[in-house]
């Protein structure tokens, strides 16, 4: 939520989609959790009225994000899409299946965590698209990629692990 947040004012978003997948496939499913536990657990903290929480990668059959963001882009053709995630998302984002496909297809948004704000900044990901970076302001969203961003934030220490092992007890 504190991602979400932040995101919604710097760089004045219409709203947040929580994407709650079937499978991460860099994660076991013991790891994960069942699906509906997982979008119960999702709609509970998404107590914002510009933050959506949706299962939509079930519906389209999708579990890589490359194949979530197509099925997105041609559902929804007039919306400008952007990819959020956390700085700890850019630092691994490299072991994701056609992830500079992702930078070619949305801008992406990133938000600054602990621990991982200046490996990040320094990793693989940030040196290919280096000259693509672009500032975190309201014309963010329609930017043509390859655009990315870092938004500082203050940082916030729990982890989506944290949470989840809270809300499955």
């Amino acid at each position: 939520m504190h991602v979400s947040k932040t995101a919604l004012r710097a760089l004045g978003l219409d709203y947040v989609w929580w994407l709650v997948s079937p499978q991460n496939p860099l994660k076991s499913e013991n790891v994960m959790g069942r699906l509906e536990q997982r979008l119960t657990t999702a709609l509970k903290m998404a107590q914002h009225p510009r933050v959506i929480v949706t299962d939509i990668e079930n519906e389209f059959g999708t579990i890589h994000t490359t194949d979530t963001l197509k099925a997105l882009l041609q559902r929804f053709p007039a919306a400008h899409f952007i990819w959020l995630m956390g700085s700890d998302n850019l630092v691994q984002i490299p072991r994701w299946r056609d992830w500079r496909t992702i930078f070619a297809m949305v801008p992406v948004a990133v938000v600054s965590r602990p621990g991982t704000a200046l490996k990040a900044r320094n990793g693989t990901a940030a040196q290919t698209f280096k000259s693509a970076r672009a500032p975190a302001d309201i014309f963010f969203a329609t930017r043509c990629p390859p655009a990315w961003t870092v938004i500082e934030a203050q940082h916030d220490r729990t982890s989506a692990t944290q949470i989840r092992s809270q809300h499955q007890k």
